[in-house]
């Protein structure tokens, strides 16, 4: 059983495109290996042009689309970046994607880019912050918006409500869509000491469209979302537990660092299938 999106078709199992693999995912893959569609960071083919573009091209012909971004800084005191949004829309334009994502964080002020996915703080004021910058995002593409749950290290000292209820009012407030990352919950979780399945129950399941599953590491109490591991046992637990909740999502691997060969990332991709039916079963089972 597959998952479904009513959005531009996106459904199934995805990958992130990373330039390792250029060359294996333009080859004839077997249907049952194949990814059902491919994410790309958005910024690296906000380009006028060269290998980056032609690559994305060739590939977009073969595979469905999303597209993901590292540098809105929605969260910022300082003005949206009018330019990048224009830039964004150019390429959502060529490649057409089910939808365009980002994360719900800040990562520079005052003009100065940090190059980090910084929490926000968890408070009302925060929430009406972020709700016209939501809606100006939404009008510049005009196309589906989402927004990342990030991982945190640290906490505001003034945050007036729990991460899980902050994600779930901004979602309720501006209709927007949220990426939710299995991963970012379970680290931020260990990290903090609160509940990853409360969390999670606490979304609007309508909204939560596209799953992200990745690996981190593990520095004596601290988790770190490195990208760099397989995804571990306790992360496939809480997505099998989130899709017995919310039914069937679209859900990719991600991994940015020692990245492995395709076929690698395409068994890990086969056992968040087989995580994915196995849940859907129990659901059908409880109804």
């Amino acid at each position: 059983m597959t998952n479904r999106s009513p959005l531009h078709g996106i459904q199934g199992f995805g990958l992130g495109l990373r330039s390792e693999h250029y060359a294996a995912l333009s080859q004839a893959l077997p249907p049952g290996r194949r990814p059902d569609w491919l994410e790309i960071i958005s910024e690296n083919y906000m380009v006028p042009g060269g290998p980056p573009l032609r690559h994305l091209d060739r590939l977009r012909r073969d595979y469905p689309m999303v597209m993901h971004g590292v540098s809105l800084s929605i969260g910022s005191s300082d003005p949206l970046n009018r330019g990048y949004l224009r830039e964004l829309k150019t390429l959502a334009d060529r490649i057409e994607p089910g939808w365009v994502s980002d994360h719900l964080c800040w990562t520079g002020v005052d003009h100065q880019q940090l190059h980090d996915l910084l929490p926000m703080p968890y408070t009302e004021a925060a929430l009406q912050h972020l709700l016209p910058r939501v809606a100006e995002v939404q009008d510049a593409l005009q196309r589906p918006f989402l927004l990342e749950n990030v991982s945190s290290y640290v906490r505001f000292a003034g945050d007036e409500m729990s991460e899980g209820e902050f994600v779930a009012e901004l979602m309720r407030r501006s209709g927007c869509g949220l990426l939710l990352d299995v991963n970012n919950v379970y680290v931020s979780a260990c990290n903090h000491g609160f509940d990853a399945w409360d969390y999670i129950a606490r979304l609007p399941a309508a909204q939560v469209l596209q799953i992200h599953l990745a690996g981190h590491e593990q520095h004596g109490d601290l988790r770190v979302d490195t990208h760099d591991q397989p995804v571990c046992e306790e992360v496939w637990q809480l997505y099998r537990q989130t899709i017995v909740h919310l039914g069937a999502r679209p859900t990719m691997i991600e991994r940015d660092d020692q990245i492995p060969p395709l076929d690698v990332l395409l068994d890990e991709l086969d056992h968040a299938r087989q995580c994915s039916a196995q849940a859907l079963a129990v659901q059908q089972e409880a109804a």
